[in-house]
């Protein structure tokens, strides 16, 4: 771990930490347009490291930027090391291995498929490795800054796609818990998972690295131009960068993570495992829980859990997406499994709808989105806020391995309980359950599921199905449901 108390950003956060001994200080990312400046904005200052560690890296107009400012970076001296989970790599060893010949470049792959040509016969000669995944997101420059969070990097996750955007949650940081992050960073990359790109059997192609430089400048050089790049400078970020105005929320931190030995072993061998620990915090909520989970399948455990909060006084709310916002079906059919139970123990449920005013009115935050929920966030008693990579589902607690970070700032989780409490209702429908007595229908027939949402500051109530949602997604759903798939969810 390399001392950079002395670089640009180790001199400007010096004064603040200084103000603050002892505590770490984070700044939410809950816009994709900010989240993708403060990357841009790191990379371009950073004078000694880049520690990149990600799930996800698409060769997309956001990924080719990114990669066109890490190769700057490294242009002028910057040690760059890029760890990426092997999952998105289907077909790049090629050029992997010839950026890595760039002497200030290091890639690794982490799992690596063990048939490079035929990836898809892995699956059914190695289901139980290849399925299981890195799925950590760190962004560390100079051990001084880092942003963690549940963003890979893709246009998706920056407001740039023109389909589908998600809404997502990072926190950039700086203080003591970049120290954790920088060890956990170096855990991950020391291990025998971590295969350098130059072992896969392809050898770099330094005209292929010449080319490669030459189409990232030229990405880099037309985007000031291009209206991803007016949107880029318009971001509220950006101003406050050039601003120096930047309030960060303060107070202890610490980092909770899975071990990379985690994707090899039993997964009911909880010795690798964060799980333990989030049990432990999600059982020692007093008064409020609020669980953001775009993937939530609690199962029997997770469910009695809540409800036993419920029963002691504790409110618990969830938000997660609904059918019609969903990018993964089987996932939400394994929740629609619990939906039920969990309304009736008194949790409170919103999900997600797929489209909503604020956003269109450019006013996105935490969890909003023109398409689909992606971020990962708890928030415990008003008092400390989970954000990380992992969901509340048996394949971020059993198979993948996950990262995140628990602040204790009451500020911060105020913030966010605020959004929930006057937001939600405009973005997210509120499922409940109605005696269909009530909604004209015969007396003793059970309960049904009603979705309660606000369409133009007027309350509506949505009944039969999941709302908005197309009749071959609630027919997947149905059939989902009876497969027992539950754990690789």
């Amino acid at each position: 771990m390399h001392d950079t108390e002395n670089t640009r950003i180790g001199r400007s956060v010096a004064p603040l930490l200084i103000e603050q001994p002892g505590e770490s200080g984070f700044f939410p990312l809950g816009n994709g347009l900010d989240a993708f400046v403060a990357r841009l904005a790191m990379s371009e200052a950073a004078d000694r490291t880049l520690d990149v560690q990600y799930y996800l890296f698409h060769d997309d107009a956001t990924g080719r930027l990114l990669a066109g400012h890490l190769l700057q970076a490294a242009d002028r001296g910057v040690r760059v090391r890029l760890l990426l989970d092997d999952m998105d790599m289907g077909g790049r060893d090629a050029g992997l291995a010839a950026v890595s010949q760039h002497p200030n470049i290091e890639i690794r792959l982490f799992n690596p498929f063990p048939s490079r040509g035929m990836r898809l016969l892995n699956f059914l000669t190695h289901f139980g490795t290849v399925t299981r995944r890195m799925h950590n997101k760190s962004f560390t420059v100079d051990n001084q800054l880092t942003i963690v969070g549940g963003r890979n990097i893709g246009d998706e996750y920056f407001e740039a796609a023109a389909g589908v955007n998600f809404g997502d949650m990072d926190v950039l940081a700086l203080g003591p818990i970049v120290h954790e992050v920088s060890a956990a960073f170096d855990l991950y990359w020391n291990s025998d998972l971590a295969v350098p790109v130059d072992a896969l059997g392809v050898t770099g192609d330094p005209g292929l690295l010449e080319r490669a430089r030459m189409r990232l400048a030229a990405e880099i050089e037309k985007l000031p131009d291009s209206v991803y790049g007016q949107r880029l400078r318009e971001a509220e970020l950006a101003q406050r960068l050039a601003d120096r105005d930047l309030d960060f929320f303060w107070g202890p931190a610490h980092l909770l993570y899975d071990l990379p030995e985690k994707v090899r072993t039993d997964p009911d061998d909880r010795r690798t495992h964060l799980g333990p620990e989030l049990d432990e915090l999600l059982a020692s909520a007093r008064t409020d829980l609020f669980l953001v989970s775009p993937y939530f399948v609690p199962g029997r455990q997770g469910t009695e859990l809540l409800r036993s909060l419920v029963e002691r006084g504790c409110r618990v709310t969830v938000l997660t997406n609904s059918l019609a916002a969903t990018d993964v079906p089987a996932v939400h059919a394994g929740y629609s499994r619990y939906r039920q139970s969990l309304i009736e123990a008194g949790v409170e449920i919103y999900e997600m709808r797929p489209a909503n005013t604020a956003a269109e009115e450019g006013r996105r935050r935490l969890g909003e989105s023109q398409a689909s929920l992606h971020a990962k966030t708890i928030v415990f008693d008003g008092e400390r806020v989970l954000v990380g990579s992992m969901n509340l589902d048996p394949r971020s607690n059993l198979l993948n391995t996950e990262m995140g970070i628990l602040i204790e700032s009451r500020k911060l989780a105020s913030a966010i309980l605020d959004w929930r409490d006057q937001g939600l209702a405009e973005i997210a429908w509120r499922v409940d359950l109605e005696q269909t007595a009530m909604a004209g229908f015969p007396v003793g027939e059970e309960a049904r599921l009603v979705w309660v949402g606000l369409e133009n500051g007027q309350e509506v109530r949505r009944y039969d199905h999941d709302p908005d949602s197309a009749f071959w997604a609630r027919f997947q759903a149905i059939v989902l449901r009876l497969l027992p798939i539950e754990r690789q969810l």
